[in-house]
């Protein structure tokens, strides 16, 4: 990693997609500042305060705060993911993706298309319930209007506004993947949340000095930080390997084969993707929310899913489970492994070659992936079960009994979120782990191919 940091601006190319990276990110960022015309900013810097806890304030983190301030970017890359999601599950379900999905390059440029025209309706449905939840929020806390001039017209203009940024946070994103360096989606994501780090260091420690914050607290949080981002790079690097040997091959006078190497299977196949797949299910259902009446089912049922709710949390790791599955089968097919092996002579010891093979490695990645999506979630929810989940007290017999369960110096300022929780810091150091080894790749392809044209050149004066 060090060698990779030092030469990293030694390699042109890689240096050229390092500096596009960082020019579209900050493109990014300034978008995140334009704001929505018809929108009341001071009101909203009151009203936002309100709904940090909630999921609001989970979406805004994505988003880096552009959903807070009603921004040209608000939406940020969910409409996206989301539009992904649906894509990729109808792929299963529906012969005609299916058959598209296996024609090459031509069938992914096809479901490409279709899920930038479903980002498209997913964001205008997005945006118009935002409009319509700002108009029915009434004043913030001061009495100012959150909206200027509610009705038709700023919905219209909401919509349009917002659909637009969304479509061209698409386009940074794939620009990113295609010339830059790691996932582009997964890169504004981490830029949302990187970004605002500053600002809640500098808040929490203003809540230290005003004592609304005990200092054992604040080491208290910073050690669960420093274990779940070592656990977190524990196991994002662990993997199973399967042991597979070659068979001996004489061709001509020369002999191939005869050697053993192993296939390295990852506890965790799907990286991030699973929490932020789960994440963006659910963070739906809150935006479509204002689209209902008060007091309605639809309203009621998707009010049992707010963020911190029981039933949130459960579909959350059910939702983290689903996608890690489904993610892994998607990336990672032990028929094509137990294939390409057989083709070239290899075989697992004590396993026979072709479907046996496949359904031994399939046993295996099943488990470990298990392992791997109890691993997220638990990392997902659990600081934020230990941090803020106290804070929720209409459980009877929980808040009165709180002061006498946890030490004085825990629960003195109890009421003060820390930003950074589980998902967010999975979701940080994943990506920033992902960009590093790709860094990493890029510098040994590079290497590698610098040696072979000298090899040739060689040969040809000899």
């Amino acid at each position: 990693m060090e060698n990779a940091l030092k030469n990293l601006f030694a390699v042109s190319d890689l240096r050229n997609r390092v500096l596009f990276t960082l020019a579209l990110l900050g493109v990014y960022r300034i978008g995140s500042h334009v704001p929505t015309p018809g929108v009341n900013q001071e009101a909203l810097r009151l009203f936002a305060d309100q709904l940090a806890g909630t999921m609001f304030g989970l979406a805004n983190m994505f988003t880096g705060g552009s959903l807070q301030r009603v921004t040209l970017f608000a939406l940020g890359v969910m409409p996206y993911i989301s539009s992904s999601i649906i894509i990729q599950l109808l792929t299963v379900v529906w012969p005609y993706l299916e058959r598209i999905s296996k024609e090459g390059e031509l069938g992914r440029r096809k479901i490409t298309q279709y899920t930038r025209y479903l980002t498209v309706v997913l964001a205008i449905v997005q945006s118009f319930g935002y409009a319509i939840w700002l108009e029915s929020s009434a004043n913030a806390p001061g009495g100012l209007p959150l909206v200027f001039n509610p009705g038709w017209g700023f919905r219209l203009m909401c919509v349009l506004t917002l659909t637009t940024g969304t479509m061209f946070v698409m386009w940074l994103g794939e620009q990113i993947t295609e010339r830059g360096i790691g996932n582009g989606m997964s890169l504004l994501i981490f830029a949302g949340i990187v970004v605002n780090f500053p600002t809640a260091l500098l808040n929490t420690l203003d809540q230290m000095q005003t004592g609304q914050i005990g200092p054992l607290r604040i080491l208290f949080l910073v050690a669960m930080a420093v274990v779940v981002i070592g656990a977190i790079i524990f196991v994002e690097r662990g993997h199973r390997r399967i042991t597979v040997q070659y068979a001996k091959r004489v061709v001509g006078r020369r002999q191939y084969g005869g050697s053993s190497t192993h296939i390295p299977l990852k506890v965790n196949t799907g990286g991030v993707i699973p929490v932020i797949f789960a994440s963006s299910i659910l963070s739906f259902f809150t935006m479509a929310a204002p689209l209902f009446e008060v007091g309605s089912w639809p309203r009621r049922a998707i009010d049992q899913v707010a963020y911190g709710m029981p039933l949130y949390n459960l579909l959350y790791v059910l939702g983290i489970i689903f996608f890690a599955y489904f993610y892994t089968s998607i990336i990672f097919n032990p028929d094509d492994v137990a294939e390409n092996m057989r083709k070239y002579g290899g075989f697992v010891p004590g396993i026979r070659p072709g479907k046996r093979t496949a359904e031994y490695i399939d046993t295996i990645l099943a488990r470990i992936t298990l392992v791997g999506a109890f691993y997220l979630a638990a990392v997902a929810l659990l600081p934020e079960l230990l941090i803020t989940g106290f804070r929720v007290a209409p459980i009877p017999f929980i808040g009165e009994r709180l002061d006498a369960i946890l030490p004085s110096w825990f629960t003195q300022g109890m009421g003060v979120t820390f930003y950074f929780g589980g998902t967010s810091l999975l979701i940080v150091v994943g990506v920033a782990m992902d960009t590093v080894q790709q860094v990493e790749s890029q510098l040994i392809m590079r290497h590698y191919d610098g040696f072979m044209k000298k090899t040739r050149i060689r040969g040809r004066r000899g």
